[in-house]
């Protein structure tokens, strides 16, 4: 049985980061055009303040990275802004494991719906988040004429016991 944790990153496990990051190539091209990001991107993506951003561990193996917003200041929501597992470890079922870490502890912090934006070329991410539970609501202009599909998943019921 794996154990699945969430490690906060830091600037010491940046690198880590960037490196589970830069091994999905085909990601990184629909995303910015390109197959790698510099670590200075990294930064600015995992060491701001309005995210919380961590890498995933299996057992005591970095396996992936996940990054959240706790509410976005346009519609109050929570986002999660990525869960990417390194290409040599996908298909494994630990995407779906950080994941459910993940909604439990946003559970537990009485987060009631999460959301989520994925690239509308991403068939095999809008194929996990729908098995997840996630509904697209809508689709809505990203950058450089890209197109994201938006998803939402009820988390707690609002009567949900704590």
């Amino acid at each position: 049985m794996s154990y699945v944790s969430l490690e906060e990153i830091s600037k010491e496990t940046l690198q880590v980061a960037r490196e589970i990051v830069n091994s999905n190539k085909r990601y990184n091209m629909l995303e910015n055009g390109r197959e790698e990001r510099t670590l200075r991107e990294m930064e600015e993506e995992f060491l701001n303040p309005m995210t919380k951003s961590f890498l995933v561990k299996i057992n005591n193996e970095y396996v992936g990275v996940l990054d959240y917003l706790p509410e976005n200041p346009r519609d109050r929501y929570p986002w999660l802004g990525l869960l990417m597992i390194h290409h040599n470890h996908q298909g494994k079922g630990y995407g779906k494991n950080a994941y459910a870490l993940f909604e439990h502890e946003a559970r537990k912090a009485g987060m009631q719906i999460v959301r989520l934006a994925v690239l509308t070329e991403n068939r095999s991410a809008k194929v996990f988040w729908e098995s997840q539970g996630y509904r697209r609501y809508e689709t809505k202009p990203y950058k450089e004429g890209k197109k994201v599909d938006c998803y939402e998943k009820v988390i707690k019921e609002k009567t949900d016991p704590e």
